[in-house]
């Protein structure tokens, strides 16, 4: 069989529906092979051995696939690796042939599975304990990038393919840096004896899967400092920020995990509801990762923390999904988003984060309680990481009980199965720091800063859209905003406002010469037909945030504050 989903990605991919063809043979006859369900075949009548060969179709260019042209291989295993039924836990041999194309003479491998016996590129035999190691170490195979350092005493790589220009010698600092703060922050010992990030530079793109001692990235190229480069801007902090989530999956998915995924169904959903512990809690830390290895400040952190609050005070859908009902529903929903998701759901990653950070003010403020969620993630890891064992629905919300002292059951009703906001305005002010709103000063407005549009009262259509050769397409309309009201659609391609041809990139400049309540026809291409609709504007809601310390606060607000921020 081959598998349905892969591992850190919570969707059924269907892997099998990549093999172009199948032949088996035993003893030197050619055997007939039965495709028997979605992803298994069967061979009868082998005999003491069976080669099995398969055909794979590979050019998905993502952290998830396969993927082969003239210039670069990359490969998870579960789109290549067949496993025998039976024998998922027997010791595996992997084989690895240089190609014979000229085009990839200076081609090189680069994997975190254990070489046996290999040549100076890394061509040879690999081998894996069972399936599911031998699925869990991707390879890139090209004419790559190599980063050297070193974290916890292991060695550590960064590998960056496709082109790009960058500074090793700052990468490798920042990086081990940051490597060193987490393992350190789990007790000072690596569960790897080595590790990779195997890294793509590429003009747009960005995302990141975890493995046992390796993750796969893809980023801009723009996001590398290069040579001479000094300082830490947003994009470069957003290329540390994925580094700083994969690699605390190391310890925080890939061996403390959900009981769901003890062991790992790869023919199936792996349902549980604890996502957000594990994405969440992840996405917390990556941040908070980089301020204490001192690659950011507080002030970079907080702006950083603001763009994590306006993703979910921008999400209507946070009021109709909760965390548990999204950690449930990732295979059917967060995985297959559409232009209505926004309005439906939430993500875990962004909304997870929040509930970590609240978690983790709420324990801080208590004058009684010494523990923090630092506390909870150590007794996490000895508990359940390093004996391999799985969290049960329940052990997490146990164990913070157990650990603070204190009965927590309304903050997770509300927090995990609730969707009612969360008072993060009352506790950040406990660490003398300001939660302010306001509204976008245009689509590429993350928030984050305090930064006003230069209308004092913007208004708004109430949609997401993208530019157009002519005109724009809505993409997604939020609920109860004037575009719904109107009776648009996303995928409508407006080409007029107010009797004037309409640009994305003009459309605050034109609103701006109006005021609330004005009405105004719009002229719209649904499909192929042209239609007219009468649009009421409204005032842009003010769900764009951003922090700020607050020096004047209390002195235990400010020493709450030192403590978690370090400042």
């Amino acid at each position: 069989m081959l598998p349905s989903w892969i591992p850190g990605s919570y969707l059924l991919r269907e892997y099998a529906r990549h093999v172009v063809s199948i032949r088996a043979e035993s003893a030197g006859h050619a055997l007939a092979v039965e495709k028997v369900d979605k992803s298994t075949w069967c061979c009868r009548n082998a005999g003491a051995e069976l080669v099995v060969t398969i055909e794979v179709y590979a050019l998905d260019l993502s952290v998830r696939g396969a993927y082969l042209d003239g210039t670069r291989s990359f490969f998870n295993g579960t789109c290549l690796f067949l496993s025998p039924h039976g024998q998922e836990h027997e010791p595996t041999e992997l084989l690895l042939e240089p190609p014979k194309d000229s085009r990839c003479a200076k081609w090189r491998v680069a994997t975190a599975m254990t070489p046996v016996d290999v040549d100076d590129r890394g061509f040879g035999r690999y081998q894996a304990a069972d399936y599911d190691e031998l699925i869990d170490h991707p390879f890139e195979i090209s004419d790559y990038t190599v980063v050297d350092f070193q974290a916890g005493g292991v060695p550590h790589q960064l590998i960056v393919a496709g082109r790009h220009r960058i500074d090793p010698d700052r990468i490798a600092a920042d990086l081990a840096q940051l490597c060193e703060t987490q393992i350190q922050f789990f007790g000072g010992a690596p569960p790897f004896e080595h590790y990779r990030f195997l890294g793509l530079a590429v003009g747009k793109g960005y995302g990141g899967l975890e493995h046992r001692a390796s993750s796969s990235l893809i980023f801009k190229r723009d996001e590398l400092p290069r040579p001479g480069e000094l300082g830490t801007p947003r994009s470069y902090q957003r290329f540390l920020s994925l580094c700083s989530h994969e690699y605390f999956h190391s310890w925080h998915v890939k061996r403390i995990k959900p009981a769901a995924f003890s062991p790992y169904r790869l023919d199936q959903r792996n349902q549980t509801r604890l996502m957000w512990v594990f994405e969440g809690i992840t996405s917390y830390y990556q941040d908070l990762m980089l301020l204490r290895s001192d690659l950011i400040g507080p002030k970079d952190y907080l702006e950083r923390l603001g763009q994590t609050l306006t993703r979910v005070y921008r999400a209507p859908g946070r009021f109709k999904q909760s965390l548990a009902e999204a950690s449930f529903d990732a295979w059917d929903k967060l995985y297959k988003p559409d232009a209505n998701s926004n309005n439906a759901a939430i993500s875990y990653y962004s909304k997870g984060a929040l509930v970590a950070l609240a978690l983790d003010l709420t324990l801080r403020s208590a004058a009684d309680s010494a523990v923090t969620l630092d506390g909870i993630m150590a007794e996490l890891w000895h508990r359940f990481g390093s004996t391999g064992g799985g969290i049960a629905e329940d052990d997490f919300e146990k164990l913070a009980a157990e650990l603070s002292g204190r009965d927590l059951q309304a903050f997770f009703d509300v927090a995990v199965r609730g969707t009612e906001d969360l008072p993060l305005a009352e506790l950040f002010a406990g660490f003398g720091i300001k939660l302010g709103f306001r509204a976008a000063t245009g689509p590429d407005d993350l928030g984050g800063s305090k930064r006003s549009a230069s209308n004092k009262n913007p208004l708004s259509l109430g949609a997401r859209f993208i530019e157009r050769d002519s005109g724009m397409e809505l993409t997604q309309l939020l609920d109860g905003g004037p575009a719904q009201s109107a009776g648009l659609s996303p995928g409508d391609h407006l080409i007029a406002l107010d009797g004037l041809k309409i640009s994305a990139s003009k459309l605050a400049e034109r609103l701006a010469r109006f005021e609330e309540g004005d009405a105004l026809t719009v002229i719209a291409f649904r499909g192929d037909e042209l239609r007219e609709f009468s649009l009421t504007l409204q005032k842009a809601p003010l769900t764009t945030c951003f922090l700020e310390l607050d020096d004047a606060a209390e002195a235990a607000d400010l020493a709450r504050r030192a403590l978690w921020l370090g400042s």
